[in-house]
């Protein structure tokens, strides 16, 4: 089992690499992996929403 700090840790992590995912969908050359960008892009959306409501005072990560 983590402890808070660690999982704060890694959500920072992911959290600050997800930029390129973005910079990386608007090449015009991505054809279908776009969509499993997209995905990956929602994915990580959604564990940084249930990051912060199970955390709560947890407002900026960096």
């Amino acid at each position: 089992m983590m402890d808070p700090q660690t999982i704060r840790e890694r959500i920072s992590l992911i959290e600050s690499k997800r930029e390129s995912l973005v910079r990386l969908l608007e090449q015009p050359n991505l054809g279908t992996l776009r969509i499993d960008v997209n995905q990956t892009l929602e994915e990580i959306d959604d564990l940084i929403d249930e990051f912060r409501r199970t955390f709560p005072d947890t407002t900026e990560l960096s």
